[in-house]
């Protein structure tokens, strides 16, 4: 009797702790949809015809359809191409970079007999705390190093983030064992062997969450090029869409505006399907590259973030 009430009670909780999955399945169902609904809404209004949704604002099922927003964006043509280009390049640069030279720095501080570790470690805590504000920067960077309407300054900025530094140091020091590292320095390896050869290829996950986030604030970055950035072939996405409105907003807002400028347009102004289609050019190739880095992303955060 005692065997056959504890497989009842085995079956029982075996029951509850399905319900209680498929429950939970749900949940998370609801939730993406609620998540994926308004990403949806982008893309349809994208197509949608402007007057449509003006008249009847933004739908998931629109009365007409229209490539006049998506063709707004097009119609730049060489200055898109140009400007994709320079994001692409300033986000894949800069993200080496800042992986390298920040995997560099968490490895140096976390190793136990440096004596330096303690002083780079607040040295590295002090501009998080605080910061000299835009004005100082712009000085800084035009004045004394000189480098006004350079793509370094698409780079330089956002190459080092303390947060991230944080994140690369625990993941070296909690996931990384410090028996390995000493095999290595018995059997006469150096650090900078010790780093390339065993560190950074054992880093990937945490490399590949810090590098994601990296490349999202690198391809999301505006106020740089803003403030840097005058040559047209410099300029890279977010500042060519930033463009694009300001050149929407000018022609609805202005009556003076030519008829031939009116007629290339198609006679209609696509004021709020540009803003979406220019928000699909933004997001798309996050979207896709996304979905590739994605279990690294969320291994990398879970392993760096177990100890401080």
């Amino acid at each position: 009797m005692a065997k056959k009430d504890l497989d009842m009670v085995s079956s029982g909780r075996r029951e509850r702790k399905g319900v209680g999955q498929v429950i939970l399945l749900i949940c998370l169902i609801i939730y993406t949809l609620f998540c994926a609904l308004p990403v949806i809404l982008v893309f349809v209004s994208a197509f949608a015809d402007d007057m449509s949704i003006t008249q009847n604002g933004f739908s998931y099922f629109p009365d007409k359809w229209s490539m006049n927003g998506m063709n707004a964006v097009l119609k730049y043509g060489k200055q898109l191409f140009t400007s994709y280009g320079v994001t692409i390049l300033v986000t894949v640069f800069g993200t080496l970079l800042g992986l390298l030279v920040m995997s560099m720095y968490a490895y140096a501080i976390s190793r136990p007999g440096f004596k330096l570790s303690r002083f780079l470690s607040i040295y590295l805590i002090i501009p998080m705390l605080f910061q000299g504000g835009t004005l100082s920067a712009y000085i800084i960077f035009t004045n004394a190093y000189g480098l006004k309407d350079s793509l370094w300054l698409l780079i330089l900025p956002l190459c080092v983030s303390t947060m991230n530094v944080i994140i690369l140091r625990t993941f070296i020091a909690n996931s990384i064992p410090a028996e390995l590292m000493e095999a290595a320095k018995i059997d006469g390896a150096g650090d900078y062997r010790t780093f390339f050869q065993i560190t950074l290829p054992l880093m990937k996950p945490s490399l590949a969450a810090v590098g994601f986030m990296m490349a999202t604030a690198y391809w999301n970055d505006w106020q740089n090029a803003y403030l840097y950035i005058s040559s047209d072939n410099k300029k890279p996405l977010q500042m060519l869409l930033i463009k694009i409105q300001k050149s929407i907003e000018f022609l609805l807002n202005n009556n003076n505006v030519p008829a031939s400028v009116r007629a290339a347009m198609g006679n209609s102004i696509p004021e709020y399907s540009a803003t979406m289609a220019t928000v699909i050019v933004v997001i798309g190739p996050i979207m896709v590259a996304y979905p590739f880095f994605q279990k690294y992303f969320i291994k990398g955060l879970t392993v760096g973030s177990v100890k401080g």
